[in-house]
């Protein structure tokens, strides 16, 4: 059975014991289900309860546009919210699909076949070349492999496999343990299956890919303020319900005892007033739900979601990027994140210690020892001018290479001994055009200098080498980071220390102080040593060098949940990561609170991806990463996370500014409905009126607010608390003063004898009530210009959202042409310039409350933060 394989009864044999190679799944939910699920959202529920009570009310009037802008608003935000949420399930879809479309060699019955990955099983012999992908885990019993096993580890290294023995606790460091899902760079070999389907570490990723995740920040803001909304309405309701019985019964009887009695001993009265009271109470609750809320929500999302696109940063899951603006804490990859994701030569060194830039160096004969070595040392190829094949040791050597000299050129390769782990080192010995042969080696320094006696100057002259000298460089120089190899000739002779670096990005640290002053704590996650993790986090500005912000991942497995929460504020640096310890941080972040970012482009990034509130999947990374992810960062920069998060941050502060501008007209317009009635003016606004108004508190607001830019000062805030309510006590206080003032002005406007003499409410009341239409309209348009922006000026950045500007002027334009030319239609009839003028200038009187609003608000911030300074100084 050695490598015969196995015969087919033990084929079922190890099946019914140890199971197949496919991957479980559970059950998944279907869309309808989703839908329904959606549909449990408590802002939805509020619409769903106002939806049903105006089709009830359809018999009484028949005020169809409300339902119908209920039910949309409804249908849109549930259908992009399920559709979104169907889609982060494609991710364990993906796994399955990569399974069943590949195919490995098998030994069996003493026969070579082919078959599924799905079809292995404990105990099968598998045969493997390069390009092919390792089907379930084992360990290699014959050959040497080179494997690429950065989708499950996510280090970029390749790794040497040579045959062993199994390893009772197997890891990706481990010399012969072969893990399904890695592919073979190079080399041949044959691997024996140890554990297949959900019991290798491909399977315990796909199942934590199926745990449902946590709801998002938005989602647990919006049911706060689902239930602030519920109180308001239900009390406003039930506080006009009596005012209305009690406008209808005492005071319509001028206070006489007999006429009331004779009211409430009357049934059909009584059941008249109790009848109207309730309309007008539920009346109350409808208007008082911001209905356009769900959809404008999905409006600045998906607005955002395009703007972000041209900043490399593509969403697919709209909430995401307003959970980007609530992170607390980054976990964020250091190769192709932080680094460019690319080894490339940066440093060289001759025996003495001279350092050498590349220009200089090319002029040199040493640099023409340095390149004929990377040339002919080399596993890897030119092709178009670009280094192809082998390591990325290789490749990066070969790239800092210049074009050789044709007397160089086409020397004879007679042997070949390619690096092995064990050996640490590759060599190549040449035969020269003068027919003299030379060997040249590179590899560990420590395996190779104790070799040496001699080193080549500039002139490529030998010189006597000091062992002390160059190790002193040696150890300089591996402190800072660098990966250090050295090259030889012919095993006595020192040709130079070659410095490589997997550099940063140069966005890097400019990027991670943005972060940082916005109050997000970014942790680096990185397999290397702790040595180089340490100097790349200093360089990027992660990590300010105290011993407690570094953790060896060793020293992460013995704490315990508790203890790890302890360290978790003060922790910049995780080194010698391994795949599990992403998804434990994201869910210990997550118990204490912190809304969570993590990054990855594996398969073994793919668990943390899903739970973690914003999954930021690298573009270059592996599909299954992608689809587990909730944005994709194109251009694999954290500049581009950096840029997601202030477009979350102004995300949150449009929703806010469209919920005030919304709750500000709901409250003029409840004020205004409940009260004309009793300044007799049944009507002030007709139905097709109100569905103008509708239109534009839903529609052409939510358009207009969704085109807020970002702004800087925005990343110097602290972040949002997950719990904290989207609508909070400054809001209400605006809303109060916009709302309070712009009610009683058209209110007053109603009931003010001027108003009245002035405008013809006697002789021409269709035009007094046109007068009111454009009031109100024009008050609207006037009070989101001071919504719009926190500051005095209110056209302050207005460059900036164009849009803005043109939605509101557009607005205004069809206001005025409904009044000229609505006709019965719209109850207007044509207004002299004069009147219409007057109109918008009293509507621009709301500026008058904004400001003195903004006015103490300024002064009550700058009382607060001066307080915390103090308290800041006395700690």
């Amino acid at each position: 059975m050695e490598h015969s394989g196995l015969t087919t009864a033990q084929v079922n044999q190890a099946r019914e014991q140890y199971g197949g190679n496919s991957l479980s799944e559970r059950p998944r939910r279907r869309f309808l289900s989703v839908l329904a699920e959606n549909l449990s959202d408590p802002i939805i529920r509020i619409l769903l309860a106002a939806l049903g009570v105006n089709i009830a009310l359809w018999f009484r009037a028949f005020e169809w546009y409300e339902s119908l802008g209920i039910a949309v608003s409804i249908l849109l935000s549930t259908l992009v919210s399920s559709i979104s949420e169907r889609g982060s399930e494609q991710a364990f879809a993906r796994l399955q699909t990569e399974l069943t479309s590949v195919s490995c060699r098998v030994r069996r019955d003493g026969e070579t076949l082919e078959i599924p990955h799905a079809q292995v099983v404990v105990g099968d012999v598998v045969l493997l070349q390069a390009g092919e992908r390792i089907p379930a885990d084992g360990f290699l019993v014959e050959g040497e492999l080179s494997l690429d096993q950065s989708a499950l580890n996510g280090e970029s290294r390749e790794a040497k496999k040579r045959a062993g023995r199994e390893c009772a606790k197997p890891d990706f460091l481990d010399s012969s343990s072969l893990f399904r899902g890695a592919v073979v760079c190079s080399g041949e070999g044959v691997m024996r299956v140890t554990k297949v389907g959900d019991h290798t570490v491909y399977g315990a990723l796909a199942a934590e890919l199926q745990e449902r995740t946590r709801e998002s920040p938005l989602k647990v803001r919006l049911g706060v303020l689902a239930r602030t909304i519920s109180r308001l309405g239900y009390g406003a309701a039930v506080l006009v319900g009596l005012a209305d019985l009690f406008e209808s019964i005492v005071l319509a009887s001028h206070w006489n005892p007999i006429l009331i009695e004779t009211i409430l001993t009357t049934p059909t009265l009584v059941l008249t007033k109790l009848l109207h009271a309730l309309t007008l109470a539920i009346t109350v609750v409808v208007v008082a739900v911001p209905e356009g809320l769900p959809m404008m929500i999905t409006v600045v999302l998906s607005a955002n979601m395009r703007r972000l696109l041209r900043d490399q940063v593509l969403v697919r899951r709209l909430v995401g990027i307003e959970t980007s603006g609530s992170l607390n804490l980054l976990f964020c990859d250091k190769t192709g994140t932080l680094t460019s994701g690319k080894l490339s030569v940066v440093s060289f060194w001759d025996g003495s210690g001279r350092e050498y830039d590349p220009a200089r160096l090319k002029k040199t004969k040493l640099g023409i020892r340095y390149a004929v070595s990377c040339f002919y040392n080399n596993q890897s190829s030119l092709s178009k001018g670009k280094p192809v094949g082998g390591n990325a040791t290789d490749r990066a050597l070969l790239a800092s290479v210049w074009k050789l000299p044709r007397e160089y050129m086409g020397w004879q390769v007679l042997e070949r001994v390619p690096f092995d782990s064990i050996r640490k080192f590759s060599a190549v010995r040449l035969r020269e055009s003068d027919g003299s042969v030379r060997t040249l080696t590179k590899g560990a320094p420590e395996i190779l200098l104790p070799r040496c006696r001699w080193y080549l100057d500039e002139e490529g002259t030998k010189r006597p080498l000091s062992q002390q000298t160059v190790r002193a460089c040696l150890a300089r120089h591996t402190g800072s980071g660098l990966r250090v190899l050295c090259l030889t000739e012919d095993g006595d002779t020192l040709i130079g220390l070659v410095g490589l670096r997997d550099p940063l990005r140069k966005s890097t640290p400019e990027a991670v102080q943005q972060l940082h002053t916005a109050g997000v704590q970014v942790v680096m996650i990185t397999g290397d040593n702790e040595e180089t993790a340490c100097a790349v986090a200093r360089a990027a500005g992660v990590w300010d060098g105290t011993r407690e912000g570094v953790l060896q991942a060793s020293v992460l497995d013995r704490l315990s949940d508790e203890e790890l929460k302890s360290r978790l504020a003060k922790l910049r640096v995780i080194a010698r990561a391994q795949p599990g310890h992403k998804s434990r941080l994201v869910r210990i972040a997550q118990e204490m609170g912190l809304v969570v970012g993590m990054t990855g482009d594996g398969v073994n990034d793919a668990p943390a991806l899903k739970i973690a509130d914003v999954g930021f999947a690298l573009g270059s990374g592996t599909e299954v990463a992608r689809e587990a992810g909730d944005i994709i960062i194109l251009d694999d920069n954290v500049r581009s996370i950096a840029r997601a998060v202030l477009y979350g941050r102004t995300i949150f502060k449009s929703i806010r500014k469209f919920i005030v501008f919304q709750l500000t007209m709901n409250l003029c317009a409840v004020g205004v409905s409940v009260a004309a009635p009793m300044i007799g003016i049944d009507t002030p606004i007709t139905v097709i009126q109100m569905l103008w108004v509708n239109i534009i508190m839903d529609t052409l607001a939510g358009l207009a607010f969704a085109g807020e830019p970002p702004r800087r000062e925005t990343m110097q805030e602290a972040p949002k608390k997950r719990e904290e309510p989207v609508f909070n006590r400054t809001m209400l206080g605006q809303v109060l003063v916009m709302g309070g003032y712009a009610m009683l002005l058209n209110l007053g406007f109603l009931k003010s004898g001027w108003a009245r003499a002035q405008f013809g409410f006697t002789e021409n009341p269709v035009y007094f009530l046109t007068c009111f239409f454009a009031l109100f309209i024009f008050t609207a348009v006037s009070a989101s210009f001071h919504i719009r922006t926190p500051r005095i000026r209110i056209f302050s950045g207005m460059w900036r959202n164009p849009s803005f500007m043109l939605i509101m002027l557009l607005v205004a334009l069809v206001q005025t042409l409904m009044i000229y030319v609505g006709g019965p239609l719209m109850r207007t009839t044509a207004l002299t310039g004069r009147d219409l003028g007057a109109m918008a200038l009293l509507a621009m009187t709301t500026a008058v409350p904004s400001t003195v609003y903004k006015l103490r608000q300024r002064y009550v911030n700058k009382k607060a933060a001066a307080a915390n300074a103090a308290a800041g100084k006395i700690r």
